[in-house]
């Protein structure tokens, strides 16, 4: 296994770890940030190792494409919720029904 490939998984451990490990909202986004970025820089070594360069980069650049979606209606979701109830503890938000 590469230096990359150990940058990746330990990219993609921290990632988990932040992701489950919290209950910040905030850190949960950064898991998945760094969940992503583990993923395709996998995808860019498992282009490289099958000698499929074109196909891993068009594969990174639409997972790019997705992860800035998806985190920035994350942030706007949360901050919403920091708007409303002052907090961005999941365990808070989780107990408020209605």
């Amino acid at each position: 296994m590469t230096a990359f490939g150990i940058g990746a998984v330990l990219l993609m451990i921290t990632g988990l770890y932040s992701l489950i490990g919290t209950r910040n909202l905030i850190r949960s986004v950064i898991g998945v940030v760094l969940l992503t970025k583990s993923a395709t820089l996998l995808l860019v070594i498992a282009g490289h190792a099958a000698r499929q360069t074109p196909l891993a980069q068009a594969l990174v650049i639409t997972v790019i494409i997705v992860e800035v979606v998806v985190v920035s209606v994350a942030v706007g979701i949360i901050l919403r919720l920091y708007q409303h109830h002052q907090s961005v503890d999941a365990a808070l938000i989780r107990n408020l029904k209605g």
